[in-house]
C-alpha cells in the first residue's frame, strides 16, 4: 500500500504515471488535497481554492476552498449553476445562517443569491454542477447537517442523508465506517465523488480484475467512473473513518462476490 501523490491527479486527464506496486488507474484515488496547487476562485473573490476537476466549457467545479478571516462574498457569483458547500472547519455564514463544521448548503438556480461572510475564516467543499431539467429540488437548503442521525446500512457501516433529488436521483452524504466494519465487493452503476474527512481508512480498487488498495488521511479525495468493482475484504478502517460522497444521477449500487475482471473501462 502506498499514499500517493499530486501526480494522482493527472488521472483526471488521463495521464497517470504508474508504479511496480499498483496498477494504473485512469480515474484519481486517494489524491492528496494539500499537495494540489492552489488557484484563486473566481466565483468567490479572494478565497484560494484546490480544485478536485472543472469543466472549462460548463464552468461546473469540484473543490476545497479556503476562506480567508474577515470575508465577505456572495453565492450569485456563477449564475444558472446548483451550488453545494459543505463546511469542513471554521464557520461561514449564509446570510442570517452560520454554518460550523458539518454544515450543508444546497442553493439551485434561480435562488435569490445569498450573502455570505466569515469572521474566523472557513474550509469548505465547494461544488458547482449543471442542473439537470429534471430535478425536483427548486428551494435552497441551509443546514447544520451535524444534528441528522447516522442510519446504519450495513454492520459498522452508517450513512447521513444530506440531500437526495426525488426527480433525478442526484444525492449527497456522509458515510461512517468503523474498525471492524466488513464491505463488500461492489459498484455503482453511476461516478461517484468523494472526500474523506476523518479517520485513518484503507480501501480497495478492483480495475480490469486486478485488486489494489490504497489509504486515505483526512483530505484525501477519489472520482470513481460508474461500474468499477470496489471495496471488499481489503477495504477496512483503523479509526472510525467518514467520507463526503456525492451521486449526480440516481444509481443502483450491486453486490458483487470477487473483484470483477468485467469491469467497464472508464
Amino acid at each position: 500500500m502506498k499514499r500517493t501523490t499530486l501526480m494522482t491527479v493527472l488521472c483526471l486527464l488521463g495521464a497517470c504515471a504508474g508504479t511496480a506496486e499498483q496498477p494504473d488507474l485512469p480515474y484519481p484515488v486517494a489524491v492528496v488535497t494539500g499537495e494540489i496547487e492552489e488557484r484563486f476562485l473566481a466565483a468567490l473573490p479572494g478565497v484560494r481554492a484546490r480544485e478536485f476537476s472543472s469543466d472549462m466549457r460548463t464552468r461546473a467545479i469540484a473543490a476545497r476552498v479556503d476562506i480567508p478571516m474577515d470575508w465577505k462574498g456572495t453565492t450569485g457569483g456563477e449564475p444558472g449553476k446548483a451550488l453545494e458547500i459543505y463546511v469542513l472547519a471554521g464557520e461561514l455564514r449564509f446570510s442570517d445562517f452560520a454554518l460550523g463544521p458539518g454544515g450543508y448548503a444546497y442553493v439551485p438556480p434561480g435562488s435569490l443569491g445569498f450573502a455570505l461572510a466569515s469572521d474566523i475564516g472557513a474550509q469548505v467543499l465547494y461544488f458547482l454542477d449543471e442542473i439537470d431539467e429534471k430535478a425536483v429540488i427548486r428551494a435552497p437548503i441551509i443546514m447544520d447537517g451535524s444534528l441528522l442521525p447516522w442510519e446504519e446500512v450495513h454492520p459498522g457501516v452508517f450513512e447521513r442523508e444530506l440531500r437526495r433529488d426525488p426527480g433525478t436521483g442526484a444525492r449527497s452524504w456522509l458515510l461512517r465506517v468503523e474498525p471492524g466494519a466488513s464491505l463488500p465487493w461492489s459498484r455503482s452503476s453511476v461516478n461517484r465523488e468523494g472526500y474523506f474527512i476523518e479517520g485513518d481508512y484503507t480501501h480497495g480498487e478492483c480495475y480490469e480484475g486486478v485488486s489494489s488498495t490504497w489509504d486515505y488521511l483526512p483530505g484525501g479525495y477519489f472520482r470513481r467512473p460508474a461500474g468499477v468493482v470496489n471495496g471488499g475484504p481489503p477495504s477496512v478502517a483503523t479509526a472510525s473513518s467518514v467520507w463526503y460522497l456525492r451521486e449526480l444521477a440516481g444509481g443502483t449500487v450491486e453486490i458483487v462476490p470477487t473483484c470483477d475482471s468485467t469491469t467497464p473501462t472508464p
